[in-house]
């Protein structure tokens, strides 16, 4: 049963009209509808379960003393507007009840981050919550990055200086540590993700107030929100704004389920869109952070895109899913272990594989050393592969391990929309000199300078071999043939419609 709220003045005159039948009922003048006031109808209405918790005040009386304010120092190097949690603060006139308001509560001034001192660098405010009775925090890592000076407000007003254990850019978590006392609250991650449509409380430090809670719902699980490669965001409506990153987004049991991080916003306030890191990657990473202070991922060594329906297709899967093997590194875990180029990863250890995003999770999180068990459809045939999986590289091996050759000019494939040239001694594949924007090649991404290495499963040497794949296919009945390109320095399977070529 819904309920409407009715205005007051409607509640009230219904309330009277209510007392008034009751009244005249019991002096016996008039007979009550049965279908509207049958016996135990009051009691049934009165039963029914309450659309939420009648109050949080219980939980944030247990949670709150363990959600810190985190105050940072920052470099002069630092990028004060870097946060992507900081917004402008709206224009209000001066002497305005809003402008008195926020000067009361010591806001920065419009469009700045916080105090600046000449030759002192800049301070930033974020969130943060303990985790160990012995002073370990977790906040973002964007809240203390380029940080020289750290500390952090307890809920009493209890101030302390904190160093930096760790971080990871990757998952924009960070790892503080508080120095001195060794007796704080603290609060314990959840053991159970939590389900769309759950109750969330968001506890934070927004506008430099203080302590502040908020209440909503989860909108949406494994939001990938494009701000790095591990990405698997809690979507929650409760409101977070800014100076909330870092702090936790609770269930209605107390336990910690994400990390407020981000949120989506054309105003810079909060629409009822914020993002919470999931405690799983939480846990995985402050976990390392705090044995080592750094973080260790697994590496398979592999280039990976996703199934579409017509790769899927091309390949004999039966559905779109997984993760296709585009491009192995020589020598790598994956090619060690015979992992090949056109393989579709569809399970790790048992889990099915949804796309490429869970499947770098999955081995990113099982760390260097483990074994991981592939299952991987070939040619349409299912097999199990076992990796020993090594540790993801640097930024600077990734790109050495990857470097893209120079473009080059030629000759006329027309019939598919392209302009291919022969490549270089030394160089491999068939380069695209020309793209017809209108052409079906255009409309799956190939672009000038790209790299097509296979066309059909075999390479790929002169735009004569492409053609030859093409009206191979067309012998064969298939639909589409599939290219391995190559652009810049990564390398993607696209499946080209065999009727481009007719």
């Amino acid at each position: 049963m819904s309920v409407i709220p009715f205005p007051s003045k409607t509640r009230r005159t219904l309330r009277q009209a209510l007392l008034g039948a009751v009244a005249i009922a019991a002096l016996g003048g008039v007979a009550l509808d049965h279908g509207a006031f049958a016996p135990g109808a009051a009691h049934a209405a009165a039963s029914q379960p309450s659309a939420g918790p009648a109050s949080f005040a219980d939980i944030v009386d247990r949670v709150k003393p363990a959600v810190v304010s985190v105050k940072v120092k920052l470099a002069d190097g630092g990028d004060a507007d870097a946060d992507p949690d900081q917004q402008p603060m709206p224009h209000f006139p001066p002497g305005s009840p809003f402008d008195r308001f926020f000067k009361q509560f010591g806001m920065p001034e419009e469009g700045e981050r916080g105090p600046r001192h000449p030759g002192h660098g800049s301070m930033a405010q974020g969130s943060g919550f303990f985790i160990t009775a012995d002073g370990y925090i977790v906040t973002n890592n964007h809240v203390v990055d380029h940080a020289t000076e750290v500390s952090v407000t307890t809920n009493d007003g209890k101030t302390f200086d904190a160093k930096v254990i760790g971080t990871d850019p990757k998952t924009d978590l960070a790892l503080l540590k508080v120095k001195g006392e060794s007796d704080f609250p603290f609060v314990g991650f959840a053991t159970q993700a939590p389900r769309v449509g759950d109750w969330v409380i968001a506890v934070g430090n927004p506008f430099g107030l203080g302590g502040t809670v908020t209440a909503g719902i989860v909108s949406a699980r494994g939001r990938d929100i494009g701000s790095g490669p591990y990405d698997d965001f809690l979507q929650i409506d409760a409101p977070v704004n800014h100076g909330n990153s870092g702090g936790p987004t609770f269930n209605a049991e107390g336990e910690v389920v994400g990390v407020n991080t981000a949120i989506f916003s054309p105003s810079g306030g909060s629409v009822g869109i914020g993002f919470a890191i999931a405690s799983d990657v939480v846990k995985t990473v402050i976990g390392q952070l705090k044995d080592t202070g750094v973080v260790e991922r697994g590496w398979l060594g592999v280039e990976i895109q996703p199934v579409t329906p017509e790769l899927a297709d091309s390949l004999g899967a039966k559905a779109a899913s997984g993760a296709l093997v585009a491009k192995e590194t020589a020598n790598s875990p994956a090619a060690t272990a015979g992992v090949k180029v056109g393989d579709i990863i569809t399970a790790v250890n048992g889990d099915k594989v949804a796309d490429p995003k869970e499947l770098a999770r999955r081995i990113a999180a099982l760390g260097p050393k483990k074994v991981a068990e592939l299952a991987v459809l070939r040619g349409g045939a299912s097999q199990t592969i076992d990796v020993t999986l090594g540790a993801m590289p640097t930024e600077k091996e990734q790109v050495a391990m990857n470097a893209p050759t120079a473009p080059e000019a030629g000759r006329d494939v027309a019939k598919l929309g392209m302009k291919l040239v022969r490549p270089r001694d030394g160089e491999e594949g068939v380069r695209v000199a020309d793209v017809d924007p209108d052409s079906p090649a255009a409309e799956r991404g190939i672009q000038v300078g790209d790299v097509i290495l296979d066309a059909g499963g075999k390479p790929a040497n002169r735009p004569e071999d492409i053609a030859q794949a093409f009206s191979a296919a067309r012998t064969d009945g298939r639909k589409a043939v599939l290219l391995r390109v190559k652009t810049e320095d990564s390398v993607r399977f696209v499946a080209l419609p065999v009727k481009a070529a007719s």
